[in-house]
């Protein structure tokens, strides 16, 4: 049994690609399933260690990816792309011919493209997953021809021939997709129980605007709160000196926490010590779904299909979150709605209830049993 995983470079797709090899995984040690392969084709290993530890081979195909805003500059980028495209596309169908896998998972993206492309071409069965409202490119196109496609959001459901969709919600790696009892957490970052915990996600994309407003409220919010803020790697030595500075005389300067980035223990332990949650609008509200944590969503205002927009809102018109788009984000406005969100019980409550209906646990499962099924009936 063989399958190949692929998917653009970021974590929103190389993630949950994990979290489905983790459940292939167990399926294969279960049914003792023999010689199986699992192989990961992208433009970069994202995660060395994490493909090594699940079992992944990963296969490298350089590729290109086309630009939809219009100047000469995205002009002369997307002609040099084209060839990475075609050059990528040859490749991949060598790779693929002599992996000639079973089954292949499409996570989207444009490094997914030249994998997927090959499948096509020699015939090997496609199912792809789609986390966002609004499907990318990639998936657009590979939904026409997959034979399975599993959607995240009910709405992209709308996308994709009816007959093909099942949704199952978004894969979660099984490390941290159940919260650390709260006493556990609050001890492991030496924080006080009285005080609520505001857990800010800022990552790497389109952080520098959470964390300029988060060091803007510092002040106002540790007189009642606690804060863990990861920064980004990037972002960490500029921030953390930024807030040195801000706290300087404040009497509850401690209680104010940066993190370069959270490993999967530390988000674990996070996510249980988190009374509310500050995050982009990208996969990432599936896990806080999962915690069953309230949030405060800032998406980016210029995405691909503005795709962290209607995330946003499909999930706070399911009642799990407040959204406060970039225009608006302000420290006053941030710290309002945070205050707002967790002092009123009832609110509080229902956004917890919303999240935790909102959550489907079992997704990677879904698919990996999916996955399985069509490779060994391939391989027949």
């Amino acid at each position: 049994m063989k399958i190949v995983f692929t998917g653009g470079g970021s974590g929103g797709h190389f993630y949950p690609i994990i979290a489905v090899t983790e459940r292939v995984n167990q399926i294969i040690d279960h049914e003792n399933i023999l010689g199986p392969k699992l192989y990961y084709i992208s433009d970069n290993p994202y995660d060395k260690e994490m493909l090594f530890e699940n079992g992944l081979i990963y296969e490298e195909i350089k590729t290109g990816k086309m630009r939809t805003h219009v100047s000469f500059k995205s002009f002369l980028k997307n002609i040099r792309d084209i060839l990475k495209i075609f050059f990528g596309t040859v490749n991949a169908l060598y790779k693929m011919f002599s992996i000639y896998p079973d089954v292949v998972f499409g996570k989207g993206g444009y490094a997914s493209f030249p994998a997927i492309f090959a499948a096509r071409i020699l015939r090997i069965p496609i199912v792809i997953h789609e986390s966002d409202s609004t499907p990318g490119r990639v998936n657009r196109w590979a939904g026409h021809f997959a034979k399975k496609i599993a959607v995240s959001f009910i709405e992209a459901a709308d996308h994709f021939p009816k007959k093909k969709i099942a949704w199952t919600g978004q894969p979660i790696r099984t490390e941290i997709e159940n919260p650390a009892p709260k006493k556990e957490a609050l001890d492991y970052f030496k924080l006080e129980g009285s005080l609520p915990v505001i857990l800010v996600l800022g990552g790497s994309q389109g952080a520098e605007l959470i964390n300029n407003t988060i060091l803007d409220a510092l002040p106002r919010l540790v007189n009642n709160y606690q804060i863990i803020h990861q920064t980004g790697v990037r972002n960490f030595t500029s921030v953390t000196n930024r807030a040195e500075v801000v706290l300087s005389e404040n009497e509850y300067k401690t209680r104010y926490l940066s993190v370069a980035f959270l490993n999967p223990l530390a988000m674990k332990m996070a996510a249980g010590a988190a009374t509310i949650i500050i995050s982009r609008a990208g996969s990432m509200l599936f896990e806080i779904a999962s915690w069953g944590v309230p949030s405060i969503l800032i998406p980016i205002t210029h995405t691909n299909m503005d795709h962290q927009k209607k995330n946003a809102f499909n999930y706070a018109r399911a009642g799990a979150c407040s959204v406060v788009e970039e225009m608006n984000m302000t420290a006053n406005i941030l710290s309002s709605e945070i205050e707002r969100i967790t002092g009123d019980k009832g609110v509080y409550d229902s956004m917890v209830q919303s999240a935790k209906a909102f959550a489907k646990h079992d997704a990677a499962m879904k698919i990996a049993r999916a996955l399985v099924d069509i490779a060994l009936s391939h391989e027949k």
